[in-house]
């Protein structure tokens, strides 16, 4: 006689239910819908980075909800918020309302209506600090090295931080004393003078440059000769080894560019 076995429930094979076609949303998220509209009208990457990082601050201040569901007093207490508890300086909350703007009117396709008394914050006006030669010598003195190379580049030739950092070799003509800036601030280019106190020393640290970048191309590190070649020429940054000027890089010169005037009593050091 055929006696049916019965097994505990844990020995029952589970009956497989038939897998149904995940139904994904097709819309990008908002933040990659904001950095191809930035992308799409050329904003430069930290203005993206900046804009991305403020709309990230502005959903999370407001308990994880969508911009589509907020309006012009979520916009108000954001900015209000900053202002009173963030104590933040008028030229940072202008920029943090320029971020938030921005999606609504390119990304959402909405336009802000009244932001009540917090629509600009009123910049105030002050002198600039104007350093002396004898304080730019102070400075100068107390850095070494690729630091204080690129110090007075941008003093001499009127460089902004980036812009030094972002230089090629085939930027600098040495036979017209000329330094072309590519992509400068507003995507624009130009041209500005090589100081001739700063000829001699550039020249060498070239020289220094190319010979550890052909030792990575005998080494294996740099592909073929020829390629290697024209990265060194078109490529290579001036006045760094290798690499592009990246946010570490301009943190690190900027900063010690101030610890050196404070050091020889021309700026307060931020507490």
């Amino acid at each position: 006689m055929n006696t049916a076995s019965v097994g505990t429930p844990s020995q029952k094979m589970s009956v497989k239910k038939p897998k149904l076609p995940l139904v994904r949303d097709s819309k990008p998220k908002l933040l990659d819908q904001l950095r191809e509209a930035l992308r799409a009208r050329h904003y430069s990457r930290r203005t993206e980075q900046t804009y991305c990082s403020w709309v990230k601050r502005f959903i999370f201040f407001h308990n994880v909800r969508h911009p589509e569901e907020m309006t012009e007093p979520e916009i108000n207490a954001f900015l209000t918020h900053l202002a009173v508890k963030k104590k933040v300086s008028a030229s940072t909350r202008n920029q943090a309302l320029s971020a938030l703007l921005f999606p609504y009117r390119n990304v959402i396709s909405r336009e802000v209506g009244d932001l009540g008394k917090v629509i600009r914050a009123r910049r105030p006006k002050r002198l600039p600090v104007v350093m002396t030669r004898d304080e730019i010598k102070a400075v100068l003195a107390n850095l070494a090295g690729e630091k204080r190379l690129m110090a007075t580049i941008m003093y001499g030739a009127g460089l902004r931080l980036m812009e030094c950092l972002r230089l090629r070799v085939q930027d600098i003509d040495f036979s017209r004393n000329e330094i072309f800036v590519r992509d400068g601030k507003g995507a624009k280019d130009r041209v500005t003078m090589l100081p001739e106190s700063v000829k001699t020393i550039l020249q060498l640290h070239l020289k220094k440059v190319k010979k550890i970048h052909e030792r990575d191309l005998e080494e294996g590190w740099g592909g073929d000769a020829s390629r290697g070649q024209r990265r060194l020429i078109a490529n290579t940054p001036t006045l760094q080894g290798s690499g592009a000027g990246n946010g570490s890089s301009h943190r690190k010169i900027g900063g010690r560019i101030r610890k050196q005037a404070s050091r020889v009593g021309i700026i307060p050091m931020n507490p």
